[in-house]
């Protein structure tokens, strides 16, 4: 029997398409299932099935320009929303609608899956799954998994009622008794991506493992949870060919593997992924999207998505043309009802494609384009040597990351990366942990490996992007749910000084010494007297510090005076003694000076106080 399944994806911001769902997408299409897909606000998406099974029955060219103020009516019940509709048989179909959205009166389906990302979405993710009970049949099912349902599946239970499943779907029968398809290898469902209005930053890629799981067990890490089981190789060809003859061909190959240089089959997945077309300077064309797109509306396949897909493509289309063709175009868009998605339809579709068949070969050229490798977590600098450095040089690998999480690990790291450089590979990145229970992580370990990241694109003529990342521990009960936990070595004014920088860096360190001394200080002494620094001093630098803005010749940028509260406060900060300083460093490492008149007595220290309170412009 043909069931209703809705997939959601909580409203989070995340660059990356949910592949979980996209697999059980082609999961349930397998199985002759309806299908939607739904990302933002629950509320728009009773409002959307209301109005499209209102517009099944009542659509007509009067009411196809109300479209807009028929969906608010459903959503708010303003009845001047309505003034323009006269038909009294049509207005009382309308004001129903309203009252089915206002009664939560909602189209039921026999299946929802929520997919979960970061615990620090806990609760936006919560509200999710409850708010989609009422989507559910009474005999429904509502399935929950992903990272933070598997990490935190009894808490997870506890706020929902709903028991996660924990880890992977890389089982038959999980979802159906008796079906023999493994979930996890199926090949991605990219349509449903056209299903919603938020824009996936890396969608243009082909998502996969080639391997699954991680032997290290670092204590930070939670794919012991997530992938408990070490797998030495996966293949993927299958599912990138079906994703190629469905959608058309994918520009790069986006790995998400967590350590596949341990890979007993490391050399069979170099050669897998060279024979798939990504070897080293490999390029692709594109195939036309509307070709595509028009061949998946035959097929009836996801019409939903292509229909608005295929209005974004007429829309494309538009801004390539000259006011005479645009005006025709107009035209027969809006006598065939496809100036929107709402309207469309696959008749008028076919219709169309003879005026606009030829428009798109002319018009939206596909040109050759570069195509890249990217094993997205990290290769493991403790498995690396000249030969495996030597094999990926031989995919188009770009950037090669490689986490750097450890002071003590510089070694092999500086060895990783003068390997990499020998064997070709330039563009490197990597990830930096920070604020972690590590007992080397301290804040001057941290500008250490950021400063030999400089240091090394100096001396080698290569590019590293360097990404701190703050550390949270993801199951502790107390910080699972935000971002308050503060590292051994750490407090609450280091990591405020180091987000600070952060936010002017746009997360990131990339080459260029003077760059990186400006914003992070010449040296471990600078380097501390700036994590001390009051933040608005930090941000403005330039407009405070006289000394630093003469040293980075930045007198040009920032014209006039400086009034130099940077020299006043190192001045007074510098001038305390030891017993004052006492006093001083618990309350800034507290980062919180609201209440020095109360806490403080001693005028010095309350002098230098009054530099933390002073409040940065906002941008």
């Amino acid at each position: 029997m043909k069931r209703e399944v809705l997939l959601i994806e909580p409203n989070y911001k995340n660059k990356y398409p949910p592949m979980g769902l996209m697999k059980l997408a082609t999961y349930f299409r397998n199985r002759g299932d309806n299908v939607r897909f739904f990302k933002g606000d629950l509320r728009n998406l009773a409002v959307e099935n209301l109005f499209e099974d209102f517009w099944s029955q009542h659509s007509n060219a009067v009411l196809y320009k109300q479209i807009d103020n028929i969906k608010k009516h459903i959503k708010t019940g303003k009845n001047s929303l309505l003034d323009s509709i006269t038909d009294p048989f049509i207005f009382s179909a309308i004001k129903n609608c309203h009252a089915c959205f206002k009664n939560k009166e909602w189209k039921k389906y026999d299946l929802i899956c929520v997919t979960t990302l970061f615990t620090f979405y806990w609760n936006m993710t919560v509200d999710t799954i409850n708010d989609a009970k009422a989507f559910l049949n009474e005999n429904g099912r509502i399935l929950v998994g992903g990272i933070s349902a598997s990490i935190l599946s009894e808490k997870t239970f506890e706020a929902t009622g709903i028991i996660p499943h924990k880890g992977l779907l890389d089982e038959a029968g999980i979802i159906d008794i008796g079906s023999k398809e493994i979930i996890d290898n199926l090949s991605l469902d990219y349509s449903i991506l056209d299903e919603v209005d938020y824009s996936y930053p890396s969608a243009n890629a082909y998502f996969g493992y080639m391997t699954r799981g991680c032997k290290r067990g670092c204590s930070f890490c939670a794919v012991e949870v997530l992938e408990p089981e070490y797998k030495h190789y996966i293949s993927i060809r299958e599912q990138l060919n079906a994703v190629s003859d469905r959608f058309g061909e994918r520009r790069d190959l986006l790995l998400l593997d967590n350590n596949v240089l341990i890979s007993k089959c490391f050399n069979r997945i170099i050669d897998d992924i060279k024979d798939m077309g990504f070897a080293k300077d490999a390029s692709y064309t594109p195939s036309c999207e509307y070709v595509i797109t028009l061949h998946n509306l035959r097929n009836d396949y996801n019409t939903r998505a292509n229909l608005r897909k295929i209005i974004k493509l007429y829309d494309l289309l538009i801004r390539k043309l000259d006011d005479e063709k645009i005006g025709e175009l107009y035209i027969e868009r809006e006598r065939l009802g496809l100036l929107r998605y709402e309207t469309a339809t696959i008749s008028a579709v076919e219709e169309l494609d003879a005026f606009v068949s030829l428009l798109f070969k002319k018009h939206i050229k596909q040109n050759p384009l570069v195509r890249y490798v990217d094993f997205n977590q990290g290769v493991d600098l403790r498995a690396f040597s000249e030969t495996k450095a030597k094999r990926l040089s031989e995919i188009n690998i770009k950037p090669l990351r490689i986490a750097f999480d450890d002071w003590s690990l510089r070694d092999k790291y500086e060895s990783a990366i003068r390997l990499s450089t020998t064997a070709g590979m330039t563009d490197l990145s990597n990830y930096l942990l920070y604020n972690s229970d590590i007992d080397v992580d301290t804040p001057l370990n941290l500008y250490r490996r950021m400063r030999l990241n400089v240091d090394l694109c100096e001396e080698l003529g290569i590019s590293i992007f360097s990404f701190p990342m703050k550390y949270h521990p993801i199951n502790d009960p107390e910080y699972f749910n935000n971002r308050d936990y503060i590292g051994k070595h750490w407090n609450r004014k280091y990591i405020r000084a180091i987000q600070a920088v952060l936010n002017s860096t746009r997360g990131k360190i990339g080459r260029g010494k003077q760059f990186f001394e400006a914003a992070f200080g010449e040296n471990e002494a600078e380097f501390n007297e700036i994590i001390m620094m009051p933040e608005a001093l930090i941000i403005h630098r330039f407009e405070h510090d006289q000394v630093k803005r003469e040293r980075f010749n930045k007198a040009d940028k920032y014209i006039g005076n400086c009034d130099n509260l940077t020299g006043e406060w190192r001045e007074s900060f510098n001038a305390l003694t030891e017993e004052q300083l006492m006093v001083l460093l618990p309350i800034v490492h507290k980062n919180s000076f609201n209440n020095i008149d109360i806490e403080v007595n001693d005028p010095a220290v309350k002098k230098v106080l009054r530099f933390y309170q002073i409040q940065r412009p906002r941008d």
